[in-house]
């Protein structure tokens, strides 16, 4: 029984933390951060295969935690879902960092890693997960200027995410 327990919070805490040679946000505003978050583009992954467009909206919960509604349009079964979830800074929140722990199942918390960010106007950010395979651009507007976009791309690359490989969201509707 020791040896399973041991085994689960390996498995747990490895689904947390920022991927080798990247740091996340100082100073980061949850207050600021608040609010709708478009994708713009990503890194595909399994829970959001069919997915497009996507907006993820973050509010503050009562118990001070981050309240998480992801809603995409799934373009097989044609039908939109939404998923709820919650968000809890890996530090403590004063700390200030852009690191959080999201959770939509349960106990199982996987990393939420803002690495770059519109410090001015919380316009756009880029995520990711764990490791450089979980990976987005997110504005506040459905839409980007395609010049941002492309800077923030290059951004991306620079930092050693596989940008031959994002996948771009349909305009938002």
């Amino acid at each position: 029984m020791k040896k399973l327990l041991v085994l689960l919070f390996v498995l747990l805490a490895g689904c947390t933390g920022v991927p080798e040679g990247l740091t996340v946000v100082e100073d980061f505003s949850l207050e600021r951060y608040l609010g709708s978050w478009y994708e713009i583009a990503r890194l595909d992954n399994r829970f959001e295969k069919e997915l497009e467009p996507v907006v993820a909206t973050y509010s503050l919960a009562p118990d001070g935690s981050v309240k998480v509604v992801n809603r995409g349009f799934d373009t097989k079964k044609q039908e939109w879902k939404t998923i709820e979830g919650r968000g809890l800074f890996l530090d403590d929140k004063e700390t200030a960092k852009g690191a959080l722990k999201v959770s939509f199942f349960g106990p199982f918390y996987a990393s939420y890693n803002v690495v770059a960010l519109d410090k001015t106007g919380y316009n756009w950010a880029l995520v990711c997960g764990r490791d450089k395979s979980y990976f987005w651009i997110l504005s506040k507007n459905p839409d980007m200027d395609p010049a941002l976009l492309k800077e923030l791309v290059a951004k991306a690359a620079a930092l050693g995410f596989d940008t031959a490989k994002l996948r771009y969201v349909s305009t938002h509707r």
